[in-house]
């Protein structure tokens, strides 16, 4: 396995992809801000100079690399493996509620791959639904990784990328070649404070109603002087699900939106709706602490620069650690050793945890994925 990685800055221009061309690779990931993606030369060129290779990515609320943190970037990460190229799948979005179907669309087309790695629009999508009809249609033991496109933190339009160009709606998976080793780890940091509140009226990831009353309107309360930053700030302020007897999940749900007019919150996946939500919240230390962890826990043998990292953090850590994010990727780094780094701030997070094999959506997590050839 051979991986190369190109960075390019905010501003610069795409160019000087000679020495990715010359491990002749299989599989392009891309991850950089939108600006990039709605950039039809971005596109054209990847076609041009690697007609052969299989393309995903997606914009990003935030770049990852070994060196840190970066916003406005593109980078480029190149994988050549023996086995051969890996397979992909695209479905198109065709509304929120397609989401599951879109998942099983994709699951029938990738057959049974070493590992799945996939990205979605981060806006208008059910991410746990389509989790759902990814797991359904594939192999029971085949692990799934990937992340919800982000743009900057509007929550307006993303994109992701494959083999058939840019698109806002289309969701891409990767199935990776035989002989492939895929460890993963995932894990938050994140504290609950305040009083659980029974689900009362919820559809699907629409959170209607808290113990009777409009969700928005507990929401706005428990947040105090917060609310008045909405919808941003509920980014650093998202909801531990609880089962009907308040016992913990494992599973962190962000609001991506509200709905002024009739009370309710558009949250980034599903919805007991028969459990309890209770507000979380964090401190630098403590999400640090938690990419350490998932490093720790997605660690397979001696990585080393044939290897990819793939990290994957939700764009909620990035608020709350405002000029300290770059430590978050240290930590995580210093336990990685000499793997390629990659990675991006998220809508979301899919990946399994280490309490729980099944892969499921996450919110407010950092998820990383050590991709190495099998011993």
């Amino acid at each position: 396995m051979i991986v190369q990685q190109l960075r390019w800055a905010a501003g610069e221009k795409l160019g000087g992809l000679t020495s990715l061309v010359d491990i002749d690779p299989q599989w392009l990931l891309v991850f950089a801000a939108p600006a990039w993606f709605a950039d039809r030369n971005l596109f054209a060129t990847l076609r041009q100079r690697f007609p052969a290779a299989r393309l995903s990515g997606c914009s990003t609320a935030g770049e990852i690399t070994r060196s840190g943190v970066s916003d406005g970037s593109c980078t480029i990460t190149a994988v050549h493996w023996p086995a051969g190229p890996p397979t992909t799948a695209i479905a198109e979005l065709a509304s929120l509620d397609d989401s599951l179907a879109a998942g099983m669309r994709l699951g029938r087309q990738l057959g049974a791959p070493s590992a799945v790695v996939v990205f979605t629009p981060g806006v208008d999508i059910n991410a746990s639904a389509l989790v759902e009809g990814l797991v359904a249609t594939l192999p029971p033991t085949t692990p799934i990784v990937g992340g919800l496109a982000g743009d900057g933190g509007a929550f307006r339009q993303t994109f992701t990328l494959s083999d058939q160009g840019v698109s806002s709606r289309a969701i891409v998976a990767v199935g990776l070649p035989p002989g492939i080793t895929v460890g993963r780890g995932s894990f938050g940091g994140w504290k609950p404070f305040g009083p659980a509140h029974k689900v009362t009226r919820s559809q699907g990831n629409i959170l209607f109603e808290l113990d009777g009353e409009p969700a928005l309107a507990v929401y706005k309360r428990q947040l105090g002087e917060h609310a008045n930053g909405l919808p941003l700030t509920g980014l650093m302020f998202p909801f531990e699900m609880l089962t009907s007897d308040h016992a913990q999940t494992g599973l962190i749900r962000t609001m991506h939106r509200l709905d002024e007019s009739n009370g309710s919150l558009v949250l980034a996946g599903d919805i007991d709706r028969r459990g309890y939500l209770r507000l979380m919240h964090a401190s630098t230390d403590a999400l640090v602490d938690g990419a350490a962890t998932a490093a720790e826990a997605a660690m397979v043998g001696n990585a080393d620069c044939s290897s990819l990292a793939l990290l994957i953090s939700c764009i909620g850590r990035k608020l709350v650690m405002a000029e300290r994010v770059d430590e978050e990727v240290t930590a995580a780094v210093s336990i990685l050793g000499a793997a390629v780094v990659t990675g991006f701030y998220s809508y979301g997070e899919i990946s399994s945890t280490a309490t729980n094999s099944a892969c499921q959506l996450h919110n407010q997590t950092m998820t990383i994925t050590c991709i190495r050839e099998s011993p």
